[in-house]
């Protein structure tokens, strides 16, 4: 590896399966067992030289927290979704914080790793609050979702026919606002983990000053915003696919090894990457590439290392 390399500011995402085993209860144990699996690559990476800031997801963590809200709002008052997403970023921080750490000294490298509470800037003005699409917190019968609806303002919606719950508009990210802090951190070597769960949705009004909004972020597409306003070189992303594929999941899926962004602009419009799925993360990609980022790679958790490296992932280049 070249000095060059070694140097290289990098944000890395990770997808809610790099913290939240898939299929199983979601213990504290089991959230702990499979970070640190992840964060063996991370601390190879940061002993490598780079410089790194991790984002990652908070679902169905958030989801949790609101469900704990909804169960005690006759014991102790509810607090709102920002406050939620908040909780959750403290929470999940912690946890990679701590992780990381002890890997790292098991290592015998000494570095800083803290956790920013994070908000992001988002137009309130969004056409995302007039059509709110990502379902959150508990299932609820009809008769419930009506009176929950009337009560409270909610949007409900049935969902796939599990039940109803409530959804709440995921608007663009515009700005990190404590992005000059964490780019300090960083360039003092200091590890940092920010923009949990898409960072908490905020708006400026006339006089600048910030409220918190009830929406959630995409993770992925908030951390593209943060990877731009840091001039980091590479963004990963890691989720639940070793690569992107084209005609996914069918027949004749093929696995593409590297992507150009006109490639990924055409295959995006052809329909080939859903908007519940890889959409966000082809998005949050090509945004990345045309603010001036030289490499975003998306792979699976546990071939993070081999995939800076290279190999085992799709890598996207403008």
């Amino acid at each position: 590896m070249t000095s060059q390399q070694r140097t290289k500011t990098m944000v890395i995402a990770l997808g809610g399966n790099s913290i939240i085993p898939v299929n199983k209860q979601g213990t504290i144990e089991e959230q702990y067992e499979l970070t640190k699996s992840t964060m063996v690559h991370v601390a190879k990476l940061i002993e490598e030289g780079h410089l790194i800031a991790i984002t990652h997801g908070n679902g169905p963590v958030v989801g949790n927290i609101f469900i704990r809200n909804e169960m005690a709002k006759d014991i102790i008052p509810p607090m709102p979704l920002d406050i939620c997403g908040a909780d959750s970023e403290g929470g999940i921080g912690y946890m990679i914080q701590q992780v990381l750490q002890n890997q790292l000294r098991q290592m015998k490298i000494d570095k800083d790793v803290f956790t920013i509470i994070t908000q992001v800037v988002v137009d309130e003005n969004d056409p995302a609050f007039e059509n709110p699409t990502k379902p959150i917190g508990p299932f609820y019968t009809r008769d419930e979702a009506e009176r929950i609806s009337r009560e409270k303002g909610w949007v409900i919606i049935e969902d796939c026919g599990r039940g109803y719950r409530r959804v709440v508009p995921s608007p663009k990210p515009l700005e990190i606002v404590e992005w000059r802090g964490i780019e300090k951190a960083i360039d003092s070597g200091a590890i940092v983990i920010a923009v949990g769960g898409g960072g908490i949705p905020v708006v400026r009004d006339k006089s600048g000053d910030l409220r918190g909004v009830e929406a959630v972020i995409d993770k992925d597409r908030a951390s593209s915003v943060l990877a731009r306003q840091l001039r980091a070189q590479v963004l990963v992303i890691l989720t639940q696919v070793e690569k992107v594929a084209l005609n996914y999941g069918k027949p004749n899926q093929k696995d593409l090894d590297k992507l150009t962004i006109e490639e990924a602009k055409r295959y995006l419009a052809e329909g080939q990457f859903p908007p519940g799925s890889m959409g966000p993360k082809i998005e949050a990609a090509i945004e990345f590439l045309e603010n001036g980022g030289e490499e975003v790679i998306i792979t699976l958790p546990h071939l993070l290392y081999e995939a800076v490296q290279g190999r085992r992932c799709t890598r996207l280049v403008a």
